[in-house]
């Protein structure tokens, strides 16, 4: 999941967390089980559909945030025409799209809060393990939060390389974009910290 709740309000957005999260995942199951690249087309010509159905705004949104897997598509459409599998491919890269897709539609019409409650309820019986289910919904949330953050700090070091040489980032931004994320995962920790850690979090 890529990005935050859409301010563009939709029908799913009063649909509630439990049934979206537990339709994305029977979703994604489908999708791995379709091996054929006609079928994961028609896929994501549906999924395409759900994001048109809101609107415009809506839907360049939502595919705005799709941007950040351009670099995966790359390197699995290389490795699969370097090796002549071009059908499995390109059912990867379908299959790919469709599910991140799917999970960020669900996203953008669901609240944090709401999915944490889904997270808290199914954590419930975990904490006979040990698990505590506060740590879970933290981490959850932190990475549906950081993530179109980290997304956004890297496509503006893929544009500063841009321009700076004609050559194209590849993988020399991997370096810097690592670092940046370590020192922001650095930054939440101190804050965290700084307020008492999640022992304090459970107080509030």
């Amino acid at each position: 999941m890529i990005s935050l709740t859409s301010p563009v309000k939709t029908r799913a957005h009063g649909w509630p967390a439990g049934a979206k999260l537990a339709g994305l995942c029977a979703a994604t199951v489908m999708l791995f089980m379709l091996q054929n690249p006609i079928a994961q087309t028609a896929v994501l010509a549906g999924v395409t559909g759900l994001y048109a159905l809101p609107g415009r705004l809506f839907l360049i949104t939502g595919l705005r945030h799709l941007r950040m897997l351009v670099p995966f598509i790359a390197v699995i459409a290389v490795w699969h025409l370097w090796s002549g599998a071009v059908a499995q491919g390109a059912t990867i890269i379908l299959r790919m799209l469709s599910a991140v897709a799917l999970a960020n539609l669900v996203t953008m019409t669901t609240r944090l809060t709401d999915m944490m409650a889904v997270v808290r309820s199914l954590a419930k019986p975990l904490t006979r393990l040990g698990l505590r289910g506060d740590v879970l919904e933290l981490a959850i949330a932190m990475v549906i939060r950081l993530t179109p953050v980290l997304a956004h700090k890297g496509n503006l070091l893929a544009q500063s390389w841009s321009a700076r040489s004609p050559r194209r980032a590849g993988w020399r931004i991997i370096l810097p974009f690592t670092i940046i994320a370590l020192d922001d995962a650095d930054h939440v920790a101190e804050a965290l910290r700084a307020r008492g850690g999640f022992d304090a979090l459970k107080e509030s």
